[in-house]
Parts: C-alpha cells; structure tokens; sequence
C-alpha cells in the first residue's frame, strides 16, 4: 500500500490548537459557537493531554477526550489528533528519574517544563508508543479524522548515560570497526585514539566543548553526536508511528517542524512524515522573505508537495522578550503568503488563551473574555470567509521551479563549530541573503537537499556548502555542461562527510567546476567592511577582457574574504582594501565554452546590493526574473496543477509586504478569486499595504 500524503480535504483548512480540556463544557458551547462565526473547519486536538488520559501507569480514562473528540464530530469540524505526548505527565519522571534529560553541563534534571524527556530512554519510548496505540485504536474511523499528530516540536538534547550508550551504538552502526571511527575523527590529533567502544563518551562541557556548544576540540564527534540526538528524536517518533499504522493504515502522520532550526535535520526526518507541517513564529514583523525561505523548505522536505503551517499565532507570540502584535492586515497577508508557497493548512495556536502559565498572553483566536468582537477575531474571521469562498482552487497545486537552493544541515553544524574563522557568520544568515536576493528577484525557488535530483533545475545557489559528501560536486558539474547556472559561496567545498578538509585546494572537489583555488582567508569583525567592485566582463573571457558595464555597483562586504587564485574563471568583483585589494571577490567559470553554463563563486560576505547583483544576473541569462522585480517588498508566487483540460491551472500570487501602497502593471490576464473581479495583462493593480491578489490565470 502506497504511503498516505497530504489529506485529502474540499478546501484549505483552517484552524488550530484547541484544549478544551481547560475549561467547563458551557466554554466548549460558545466556543463552537465563535468557530462557526470564523469558518473555522478543524481542530487539532489532546497534544498535551498525557496527564489526564493516563494519571499513571497502570490507568487509562479517556471519558475527557472522548466527549472532546464527539464535540468535534458533532461540530462537522476535521480533526487533527494528537498522540498527547507532546508533553510527559508528572508521575512518569518521578517513577523513573532516568526519563529526565542531562544538559550540557552534564547536570540530571528534575521534572518540569516541556521538552524534558531523553529520547533514549526504554521507560519513555515504552510508555508513549503504549500511549499513541491506545488512541489510535480508540479513535481510529472517528469521523472527520484527517491527520495524526505526533509529539510537538520536537528538539533539545540529552547527555546522559543512556544517551551515550545509544551514541556508541550509532557509531557501530555508522563505522563498523574503531579504525574507520578514529580515522573519521581524525583521533592521532590530541591523543584520541580510542581502543574501546566504551571508551566514547558524548561530547559536552566535561569533555570535549568549552565556553559552549559550537567550541569544540574534535568538530567530528560533535558533528556525529548532532546526527545522532537527530535521530534518537526521529525514533521516538517512529515508535508512535509504528503504533498508529498497526490500527489505522491509511490516515496520514505529522509532527510539527520549525522552519530553521537547527537541532534537527528535518531532511533525515523527512521520508516518515507523510506530509510536512511546520510552526511559523518569525522572530521580527519585517521577515516576509525568511517565511517564504521556511516555506520552500518545508515543501522541499517532501519533493514539492503541498505543507501545512500547523500553527501561527493571530496576535503575539509569548516566548521573545520583545513580543510585539501583528499589524492590522498582516495575519491575513503572511496566512496568504503560506497558501502561495504551497500550504494546503493555515492552523492557529491556539483557539483560546490559556488562563495560566508562560502562554496565558500567547496570541489566540479567542482571548480570555471569549470575545467575537475583537480586531485579532475580525481579521480571523474574514480570513476564514475567505479561505472558504476559495474552495478547492489551489489545493494540491505546486510551485513551478526552475532554480535551486541547496540548504544543509551537515553543513549548517559542520561550519558553526569549526574553530579558525569567524564565529559571527550562521549559516541561515548566509543562506538567507541568497534567498533573499531570488525573492526580490521574483524567481520560484525550490529549498532542496543535496541529494536532490538537479536536472529539472536552470539555476542551483549552493550557499556555504561547506560538506561536500555523495556526488553532489558531480551533479552540480552536469547542471552546467547542459547550459545551467551555478552560485557558490564562501566557505564552500571545504570539509568530507566526516567534517576533515579535504587533502587539495580549496574549494576541494568543486574547484574544477569553479575554475579557480582559495589560497588565504581573512576575516573581520562585524561592521569592518571591504568594499567589492563587480563588473561584468565581456563576452571576450577570461584574461584581461575589456570591461564593459558603464556603471560598476559597489558591495560592502564583511565578515569573510577569501584569496582566490583564479584558474580558468573570469574576475566578475574584486576587494578594494587591504593586502589582496585589486584580487577576484567574484568570478565566472564556463568550463565548457560558449556551449556549456556558468559557474560563480563568491568568495566573500557580499551585502544585499551585491548579492541581488550577482543572483539577477544568473537569473536574467534564462529568464527568470519576475514581473515585479522593479518592486521592493511585492512579491510573486505561482502553483499549478493539470487543469480540466489536459493543460495546466496556473494561479499567482502577489502580495504587498511593503509599508506603502504600490500600482503595478498585471503581469497576466485572470481572474482574481478574492474578488471575482477580471485582471486584464497590464491593467495597473493597485496595492495597498498588505493587500493580496490571488489571479486564476486565463
């Protein structure tokens, strides 16, 4: 039997988190109530009900959740059903201490909190997956039923014995004998050669590490140690998905992600999800192109298809020290920008704020007085009418992509707790720039991993691709002998799998393709800046072309800069300060002539000005700039399914994310399905801040 995808829904859903479970049954009335007033069409339901479905190990009562779970039903509302684990109860630690985790530091904690469990714990993997096959045998059929949720956002870390013993374990399985180990982490350095499996320890402050968790003396143990608490997770999960399916084959299984974040190699997680959720909290109001980048890589986990945001708050969040509220109009618009990135759910925590604890101000779609009467319920409740008069239009539908961002999570880890360049450089800030600068461009992007497939791909940006492991040096060389677009960065091609450097010039295995050797890198404190002239080059080549471009753009770039020693690239940028001013900041490498594609590498922290620059160039030699590329903040997004007619349903999004209103010229004919109102290409469309079009091409 195939394995389940997305749920098969009429329409986008719309919802959220509910835990009725709080308050008395007349709340659950008027409640109801106020969902009807909203469209609102889904519940997800008991992800923190572990304490009262189970008061100890012995005792099951699940009287609560089953007049929970009937009221829903009773509602027509779609259920999304928890397996109550996102949260261990009390009397599970205090019956076995060992469920609670050991931090860094090495301390044992005591109960309290959420994300506290160790995940190699036999007591805690024994009891949830015991847990999660009670409910599904219980409510497996219910109507209305269209997901399981497993846990809650899932991360952290332990450093506990059992942790280590499962650590020893993982590297068995990984390396087989101790030499293959030893020489994975390099262990002649400092003295490590181990001669015992036992003799691993977990890297933490008592070993390995000082001052923190990226300062490490071996980068390959930790590495490896971040791999596997990656995967102790991911078996956590797999145990309660394994529970599900021997009662409900078919009902497709979640959990909740979280964007960009680092604990968790979502890619590794991403082949037992059946479909991809994820938590949308921007940490700032002004982070519309970080959305889409989450967006895209969300969708990416899964080979292009459709997501759901499984939550978002519709006022404030209640975990920054700064929590500001959504402008008016922006919930509507960033729930929008979600549906045009491909998400088929836009889903609230949380229904009603909770009267106690560190999320009693949480945003909700119901406040403390229950109120309908409210700014956060009116824009809930137009977006809801909205949603629903949309109807099926979208769902299903996928982003049409033609270039490819690389984003790695091996990397990511890999470069943040090297030691001998720059601690203020994060790979999602780098990533992001890139991102950045295809957003503003208008380009559809696929946020892919390494091992994806790249032939469907004119463009691939491999931002900071630090690891280079498998044959992705050799697909990367294909996209350009068939004519496409390389974008390398900084930092690229410089370590193995097993986080050593690689025995060559850098950039190791990508330095054919990019024609040229990094001989010396230099770094900066944040703010020192070297400013980069770029300058295309003539059609003429390599070696003292004739420069061409009237108006060369000058970048302030920071942080990195590295010594390139072209060999066969074409200088694009050059540094104006210090000892290597006048050298190659960026260059083109066409290793196969006038018939093959381009290769640019850039070698140092270009700021927004410079990347734009060099990204639309890659983007203008195939025709991938957007129709508003000329506009700050609107942006562009396009899903497509087959159409009725054997051709393509083509839908676009434009949506101001800008502070001001803008007019822009339609960039096609359709039908607006907001509106019902007819676009003709080229007619103006005017856009106030916040406003979005969702156009049905003709």
């Amino acid at each position: 039997m195939p394995s389940p995808g997305v749920p098969v829904t009429s329409k986008i859903l719309y919802g959220g988190d509910y835990n009725p479970e709080q308050w008395p049954r007349d709340v659950w009335e008027a409640d109801y109530a106020a969902f009807g007033k909203a469209a609102i069409d889904t519940v997800t339901l008991g992800v923190f009900a572990w304490s009262y479905l189970q008061p100890d190990e012995e005792t099951y009562d699940f009287d609560r959740l089953d007049a929970i779970v009937q009221r829903a039903v009773d509602g027509g509302k779609r259920v999304v059903l928890a397996t109550a684990t996102g949260a261990m109860p009390p009397w599970l630690a205090h019956r076995y201490p060992e469920v609670c985790r050991t931090d860094f530091e090495g301390r044992r904690h005591v109960y309290g909190q959420r994300h506290n469990h160790c995940p190699s714990s036999p007591a805690f993997r024994r009891l949830s997956a015991a847990l999660a096959e009670r409910i599904a045998e219980r409510y497996a059929g219910t109507p209305g039923l269209v997901a399981w949720h497993v846990g809650n956002e899932y991360g952290g870390a332990c450093y506990c014995d059992l942790c280590a013993a499962g650590f020893r374990d993982w590297l068995r399985a990984r390396y087989g004998t101790l030499e293959r180990l030893n020489d994975a982490w390099n262990a002649t350095f400092w003295s490590h050669l181990f001669t015992d499996w036992e003799q691993v320890v977990p890297p933490n402050a008592l070993s390995e590490h000082w001052r923190g968790p990226d300062h490490t003396a071996f980068q390959g143990i930790t590495l490896d140690y971040l791999r596997f608490m990656s995967e102790a997770m991911l078996a956590n999960y797999r145990d309660e998905k394994v529970a599900i399916r021997r009662h409900d084959p078919t009902t497709p299984v979640t959990t909740n992600f979280m964007g960009l974040f680092r604990p968790i190699d979502y890619h590794r997680w991403a082949a037992d999800l059946d479909f991809a959720s994820w938590d949308n909290y921007p940490p700032g109001p002004r982070e519309h192109a970080r959305m889409a980048l989450a967006h895209d890589l969300m969708r990416g986990l899964k080979d292009g298809q459709p997501f759901w945001v499984m939550e978002q708050t519709p006022t404030i969040t209640a975990s920054r020290d700064v929590n500001p509220l959504k402008r008016p109009g922006v919930l509507r618009l960033w729930s929008w920008q979600a549906v045009a990135h491909g998400a088929d759910a836009v889903l609230y925590f949380q229904m009603r704020q909770s009267k106690g604890a560190c999320e009693k101000y949480h945003g909700a779609v119901l406040d403390h007085a229950g109120r309908t009467d409210t700014r956060a319920f009116r824009e809930v409740a137009a977006l809801g009418a909205e949603l629903e008069a949309l109807g099926d239009a979208v769902l299903g539908a996928r982003t049409p992509a033609r270039v490819a961002l690389l984003f790695d999570w091996d990397s990511w880890w890999a470069a943040e707790i090297t030691d001998g360049f720059n601690r203020h450089v994060k790979y999602p800030a780098v990533v992001l720039g890139y991102y950045r600068a295809l957003w503003q461009a208008g380009a559809q992007v696929d946020v892919v991993p390494v091992t994806a497939d790249l032939s469907r791909y004119d463009v691939v940006v491999a931002p900071a691709l630090h690891v280079v492991k498998g044959d992705v040096a050799a697909r990367l060389e294909d996209v350009v002998a068939r004519g496409g677009s390389v974008l390398a960065s900084f930092w690229s091609g410089r370590v193995d799998e097993d986080d050593n450097a690689f025995l060559a010039d850098v950039p190791g295995p990508l330095a054919p393709l990019l024609g040229l050797r990094v001989e010396e890198t230099d770094s900066a404190a944040p703010g020192v800046a070297n400013p980069v002239t770029l300058r295309m080059p003539d059609a003429g080549g390599a070696g003292g072309s004739e420069q061409v471009d009237p108006d060369p753009v000058v970048s302030d770039a920071e942080l990195v800069f590295e010594v390139v020693v072209p060999q066969g690239a074409e200088v694009v940028g050059t540094y104006g300060a210090e000892f290597y001013a006048g050298t190659p900041a960026v260059t083109r490498h066409r290793p196969h002539g006038g018939d093959g594609g381009e290769a640019w590498y850039v070698a140092t922290g270009l700021d927004d000005t410079g990347l734009a620059w060099v990204v639309r160039h890659l983007l203008d030699r195939h025709g991938l700039v957007g129709p508003y590329a000329a506009y700050d903040d609107v942006e562009l997004a396009v899903r497509e399914r087959p159409g009725a007619d054997g051709g393509v349903e083509r839908t676009t999004f434009v949506l101001n994310h800008g502070l001001d209103a803008v007019d822009v010229p339609a960039h096609a004919a359709g039908v607006d399905l907001l509106t019902g109102r007819h676009v003709a290409a080229g007619e103006p469309l005017h856009l106030e801040p916040t406003d979005v079009v969702v156009l049905r091409e003709d």
